[in-house]
């Protein structure tokens, strides 16, 4: 489906700019990627989102669409007739599925990032069991949103899976980085093949940033974040 005015304002390295390239992958909506470097922001970021002035931003006919799962939500709600649906059609579902991106993000994420940017062995281990019980606890949200099925949203891609799965390509560098595991074969089965499947999928494959890659990414962002969070 060609769409000749869709831009999307991010940078390779981000999770959160990985949400609204999965979803107009799903929804096989073609857009222009407009790389920004975070250490110079340019104008139009600034002109488009100049309350939180942060990508990603999706540019639409000439409008800004900001936040990460807000966009994804938009393509859906803007996209009906092209692909599968994001978001569950059952409003039960919806809101379900809604409930888990949250918590991604509020509780989830939070408890992650702290882990990516600990040091030292004792700091490490402190950081590594919240990270793996909120794993534990998405493995049963799978398991009950997923219905048996390869993905949350059940056999293709949905609104849950993009919150997750963007943070895929990090927690491989972060299991390498601090030699931890975060997906358990034994402890947490069914992530543990969706995050296989998910990587597979030919709307994320050609997005999802290569683990070398982002771990040369690491050595620059990390001490950077690390430095943010003492300031």
């Amino acid at each position: 489906m060609a769409e000749n005015d869709v831009k999307l304002l991010g940078s390779w390295p981000s999770t959160f700019v990985m949400r609204p390239r999965i979803a107009l992958n799903v929804k096989s909506v073609c857009y222009d990627f407009l790389e920004e470097q975070l250490s110079s922001k340019s104008d139009l970021l600034l002109k488009s989102n100049p309350v939180y002035k942060k990508i990603p931003v999706l540019i639409h006919d000439g409008k800004s669409i900001c936040e990460s799962l807000n966009i994804v939500q938009y393509i859906d709600e803007k996209w009906t007739n092209s692909g599968p649906s994001i978001l569950p059609l059952d409003p039960y579902d919806r809101a379900i599925a809604r409930f888990w991106a949250c918590y991604i993000d509020d509780k989830w994420f939070p408890i992650f990032r702290c882990l990516a940017v600990a040091q030292g062995e004792d700091a490490i281990k402190a950081a590594l069991e919240p990270v793996f019980n909120g794993l534990v606890l998405l493995e049963d949200a799978f398991k009950n949103c997923s219905k048996g099925k390869k993905f949350f949203g059940g056999d293709k891609i949905g609104y849950v899976d993009i919150a997750l799965g963007c943070f895929l390509g990090w927690m491989r560098v972060t299991e390498k980085m601090n030699n931890v595991t975060l997906l358990d074969e034994a402890k947490t089965p069914g992530l543990y093949k969706w995050a296989e499947d998910f990587c597979a999928d030919s709307s994320v494959k050609d997005v999802m940033p290569e683990t070398n890659k982002l771990a040369e990414a690491a050595k620059d962002l990390i001490p950077k974040i690390r430095a943010n969070a003492s300031s």
